[in-house]
């Protein structure tokens, strides 16, 4: 398979070459040069599979034979070794969790499958890698502990100071070994825009083999379409329409879905969900894409301005606005209706959610059709945000035990100011 830019104006390249170039030379963001479709056999089969052989047969489709079998079947086994449930929450409504991972955030699904994906490649090559990551809260942690001792690979997790929870800053600041953190005087779109202009600069380029696990990497986007596939096989004997609610930030996320969409996954349709920062659901309806400073709120890893993957968005549906809207709802929620639904659905139903997973949950009961069944995305355990949680639910939050390792530990996080000639002086003096 080969990888063209969404903006038409790089090479195509291998699988490899993109994960590990990331950033395509133009600025734009990698995309399979042929979506393939599954079989009609695989799809009769669909409910027989497990997770496994879900995401095996999803990844054989697209890396082809860069990868050989029996080791790619081993890359998704290391690399999801942990379940991946779909629960009722109430009548129509279901909720698929992805926070079972070793960080408690579904960005566990891709960086656990990039990290053990370059691992196979660098063992016949002889270079180092120093990857850069933006986080908004839970990429950093989950890119952190998915690289944490990576032979050949250097991390630097860029996160935007006091505007990440607690946990989650434990979760970048305490590794240590290959990981380094910076604390950024900013927002995550300045610390996206440092690690967008880095990739960009050919003399920090020749002097630094830089590669990104932001969900701008085409090997963080992959898995992200697994679960969709596995979610829809779980209810498909249950309903004639299926829709899935997305909590939507970088939008990475709903992409992964539209790709299993294009592969001929028989999605009724997609609601992408946002907080305040409503750029995407505000085109959806207009048609104009206004991108925008970043507003702070509860649901922080959703506090994004210039979605990133939104390009590819617009690639899959060859810019047509209207094919989108067909496909795409949008919908948005301020902190206030965010506390509502998670206060709401506690009460009421017994289901804990985090910020981000209430945005889902409320965009799904908004949209979904009679007769239909509806999917949310349960994006982070509610234990990360136990300072919102707990006063919601006038209780606590129970922390699970590899959260609580970390609480205590020293925190180590350099300073860093939204400046791009220091941000690129730094990483000079590190190599």
């Amino acid at each position: 398979m080969r990888f063209y830019s969404t903006n038409r104006k790089a090479p195509e390249v291998s699988f490899k070459k993109a994960v590990f170039k990331g950033l395509p030379e133009d600025n734009g963001l990698y995309m399979p040069a042929q979506i393939p479709l599954f079989h009609e056999d695989f799809m009769a089969s669909l409910t027989r599979h497990s997770f496994h052989d879900i995401a095996f047969a999803m990844a054989r489709m697209i890396i082809e034979d860069e990868i050989a079998e029996a080791d790619l079947r081993t890359i998704i086994e290391e690399a999801f070794d942990f379940e991946v449930p779909v629960r009722n929450v109430h009548d129509n409504i279901y909720v698929l969790e992805l926070f079972h991972g070793p960080t408690l955030a579904f960005k566990d699904f891709g960086a656990r499958f990039m990290a053990r994906v370059m691992g196979h490649f660098l063992k016949t090559d002889q270079r180092e890698v120093h990857i850069l990551v933006a986080t908004s809260g839970d990429t950093g942690s989950a890119v952190a502990q998915g690289f944490l001792g990576v032979e050949g690979i250097r991390v630097t997790l860029l996160y935007p100071k006091g505007k990440v929870s607690k946990i989650q800053e434990q979760q970048l600041t305490t590794l240590g070994q290959n990981i380094t953190a910076l604390e950024v005087e900013g927002t995550f779109d300045d610390c996206q825009r440092l690690v967008k202009t880095a990739f960009l600069d050919e003399e920090l380029k020749e002097k630094i083999n830089l590669s990104s696990a932001n969900s701008i990497n085409i090997a963080r986007l992959l898995p992200q379409s697994f679960y969709y596939t596995w979610a829809y096989s779980r209810l498909m004997n249950e309903a004639e329409k299926i829709y899935f609610c997305i909590p939507s930030g970088n939008f990475g996320n709903l992409c992964g879905g539209l790709l299993a969409k294009r592969m001929g996954l028989p999605v009724a349709g997609f609601i992408a969900a946002t907080n305040v920062n409503d750029i995407v659901p505000q085109y959806l309806e207009s048609g104009k894409f206004a991108p925008r400073l970043s507003v702070q709120t509860i649901s922080n890893a959703m506090d994004v301005g210039n979605p990133s993957n939104f390009a590819r968005l617009l690639d899959l549906y060859n810019n047509d606005h209207g094919k989108i809207a067909e496909d795409i709802r949008g919908v948005s929620f301020n902190d206030e209706q965010t506390r509502s639904l998670i206060r709401e659905v506690y009460e009421n139903h017994a289901y804990l959610m985090c910020p981000h997973t209430a945005i889902g949950y409320g965009g799904l009961k908004n949209f979904l059709d009679d007769g239909a069944k509806g999917i949310f995305l349960s994006t982070a355990h509610p234990a990360k945000f136990k300072d919102i949680v707990d006063p919601l639910i006038e209780g606590e939050v129970e922390i699970p035990e590899r959260l609580a390792r970390i609480i205590e530990k020293e925190k180590h996080a350099i300073p860093m100011e939204a400046n791009y000639a220091d941000f690129k002086s730094w990483l000079l003096e590190k190599h």
